[in-house]
């Protein structure tokens, strides 16, 4: 009897490649498909999609493609200029042409190998794509305000819940160094008992004008109904679309206080072990804001009156010591003698968003919380409209924190929501 030859790894893989006559046997497999040479095999890379991606977009896209286990797949906008501006760049990035485009994000995110998504429209899309996104099975990087609404901030953290999805707030500043520097040593007990934070917003502003109409493109140009999405219908306007759609109180979260509140005001939370609630109290008077926590500790959102240490600076004092920090990366406090504290020369230098986008890709394999989650920048946001409704009705506000509801005011309250058009209701 003729002896069966030992059943080896190698004999399978030869026996299964040659069962089909005809059939073409590779010579080799690329190292990088193996994850060789310090590439990620595809079977460990994070496939990637961006909707609404522009000037923003385009910045934190530098930090994101380089990622060694990011993969980016395709684009939806609904302005054929920037669909194409993205592929462009990613079909030279990849020297190939597999970009996808689309004009309508949902077709994208039909797809089943995209894991993820970056989402930079403007800010009445966000909340809303970042919904449809969750329960397509996507994890979502989304930039601020993540919501344009108190009620969609609670909508948006139970989705992500619901379906088990990743969350990041495109909050960046929480994993730049001299924030986060300012933050430690706020909360480390050395500037003494904390009792007043500062967070710095723009110059308050809300508009409910509109602009002269202009003949509609044809939608392969600008879909203007889909850019337009839940937010209320108006004649067409090209000023819309370049940008012009901020302040505007169809568009915009709320009088522009989000536009750096959504990066201070969480600062300032997280300075005073603030994630899991918002101040209490709100009254503006000018363009600034005065909050209190139910501890007492006060929170002071204004425009003026800063060091000159860069865009969105914060302020944390206590009653042995303050710190100030901001974009420029310089860190000034008192007593002197904490700067000892500092880990390098005290000018840490720049905003890049790298650390940030790298913990949202880190939690996407773990399945992880971000450090800006759905649950933080809810807190976050519902604290930046509670000011901003207060500047905007000019009174003095008191609101429930675990409720979310404003205490006998009827008219806060009905602004908690906004009508949306069919069929972009999410909740």
């Amino acid at each position: 009897m003729k002896r069966i030859p030992p059943f080896t790894r190698r004999g399978f893989l030869q026996a299964g490649l040659g069962l089909a006559a005809g059939l073409v046997v590779p010579q080799y497999i690329p190292g990088s498909a193996l994850g060789k040479d310090n590439a990620v095999a595809p079977s460990n890379r994070i496939t990637l999609a961006g909707i609404g991606i522009n000037h923003r977009g385009s910045y934190v896209l530098n930090y994101m493609l380089p990622q060694p286990d990011v993969r980016f797949l395709a684009v939806a906008d609904v302005r054929a200029d920037r669909r194409q501006a993205v592929k462009g760049r990613i079909d030279q990035l990849y020297s190939n042409t597999d970009c996808d485009t689309y004009r309508d994000f949902r077709e994208l995110l039909e797809r089943k190998d995209i894991d993820a998504v970056f989402i930079a429209t403007g800010d009445r899309w966000h909340a809303t794509a970042s919904v449809y996104a969750a329960k397509a099975g996507k994890d979502v990087y989304s930039e601020k305000p993540c919501c344009i609404t108190i009620g969609q901030c609670k909508i948006l953290a139970d989705v992500m819940r619901r379906y088990n999805r990743v969350f990041q707030a495109g909050t960046q500043r929480r994993s730049v160094d001299n924030f986060r520097f300012a933050v430690e040593l706020a909360r480390s007990g050395k500037l003494g008992k904390i009792h007043t934070v500062h967070a710095s917003i723009y110059h308050l502003n809300l508009r409910r004008d509109w602009l002269p109409a202009q003949p509609v493109p044809d939608k392969e140009v600008v879909d203007w109904d889909l850019w337009l999405g839940p937010a209320p219908w108006r004649p067409y306007n090209e000023a819309y679309i370049m940008g012009d759609w901020r302040a505007q109180e169809d568009f915009d979260s709320g009088a522009k206080l989000h536009d750096w509140g959504a990066h201070t005001v969480d600062l300032c939370q997280w300075a005073v072990n603030g994630d899991t609630t918002i101040p209490v109290r709100y009254e503006a008077d000018g363009g600034t804001v005065y909050a209190q926590y139910a501890d007492g500790v006060k929170l002071v959102m204004r425009p003026d009156g800063w060091m000159g240490l860069g865009d969105c600076p914060v302020r944390f004092e206590g009653d042995e010591g303050w710190v100030e920090t901001g974009d420029t990366g310089r860190v000034a406090l008192s007593p002197e003698s904490l700067r000892s504290e500092l880990r390098s020369s005290g000018n840490f230098g720049g905003i890049a968003p790298g650390a940030h986008v790298r913990n949202f890709f880190d939690c996407v394999k773990t399945r992880e919380q971000p450090v800006c989650n759905a649950d933080v920048a809810g807190q976050t946001h519902v604290a930046c409209h509670a000011a901003a409704l207060s500047w905007i009705l000019k009174r003095k506000l008191t609101i429930d924190p675990d409720r979310r509801e404003f205490h006998g005011d009827d008219e806060a309250n009905r602004l908690r929501s906004r009508a949306v058009r069919e069929p972009w209701r999410i909740g």
